[in-house]
């Protein structure tokens, strides 16, 4: 049986009236949306609350950082077991589209949104939105430079390069994969980053004053996606950075995979 709209779930007391009827308002689309769905195609339960979450997000009823009812209150409106419900979510939460954390329950996610006319690092963009950005080191270590990396980095052959191959995570979701390149005469040990490249070049003296910058549209391989916790071909976004200090060295080549349902880059333009 499909649901029927239901009393807005609050307590005895609700703040005042505005609150009221935005959770009316809310609870009539999730209701509604669920029924269209359900009336639309023949699918499991649970696929059918998803789509209408996503839905809610992608038509604005649900707004970045907003907190979703419980999975209790969603149990209670639309006439779904629990286990329906905590798949459904659990689904939104794999792709992205929310957040779930501890004791506070679960949220519309946020999209990142970076700059493109700023340099900044990946721990600055996150520590910027009060979130924790962490990497899990996949491989770093010395090497001889490749050709396309002395090309990238002003280098001759047979150089020696610190490399690092990192995922990058904040509040417990893979952000980005990046694969980083540092001149060893620059950087002579590859464990002196602990997380944050910039940070470290900072305590050196040497942070980037600007960067050379390319982005495209990539989808994410079966290896990138694994590690990223993604579909084999989800949409994300590749940059390439060559970063330089002022007196015109390269200090940084990095090639960056970003989730394209977690980023907006955007960038200020002006005329002459």
């Amino acid at each position: 049986m499909l649901p029927a709209p239901r009393q807005p779930l609050v307590g005895p007391v609700c703040p005042n009236w505005y609150l009221t009827g935005i959770l009316y308002r809310m609870q009539d689309y999730l209701v509604n949306e669920f029924r269209r769905q359900a009336d639309a195609r023949r699918a499991p339960a649970y696929q059918h609350l998803r789509r209408t979450l996503q839905h809610a997000i992608e038509n604005g009823e649900l707004t970045p950082g907003q907190a979703l009812p419980s999975e209790r209150e969603l149990t209670k409106l639309l006439d779904l077991s629990r286990v329906t419900v905590r798949k459904a979510i659990s689904g939104l939460v794999a792709d992205g589209l929310l957040t779930q954390r501890q004791g506070s329950g679960t949220f519309v996610a946020e999209r990142i949104v970076k700059s493109f006319s700023k340099l900044t690092s990946f721990t600055d963009d996150l520590r910027a939105r009060g979130l924790d950005p962490k990497s899990r080191f996949i491989e770093r270590g010395v090497g001889e430079v490749t050709p396309d990396e002395a090309m990238a980095l002003n280098l001759s052959p047979g150089a020696q390069v610190v490399r690092y191959y990192r995922l990058r995570i904040a509040d417990d979701m893979a952000l980005a994969l990046e694969r980083t390149v540092v001149p060893q005469t620059v950087l002579a040990d590859p464990s002196l980053v602990e997380n944050s490249l910039y940070e470290t070049f900072q305590k050196m003296g040497l942070r980037p004053t600007r960067a050379l910058q390319r982005l495209r549209a990539i989808a994410f391989d079966a290896e990138q996606a694994r590690l990223m916790n993604l579909p084999e071909g989800s949409p994300g976004l590749f940059i390439e950075r060559r970063t330089f200090l002022d007196d015109g060295r390269v200090v940084e080549y990095t090639r960056s995979f970003y989730r394209g349902d977690a980023y907006d880059f955007v960038a200020e333009l002006q005329s002459e």
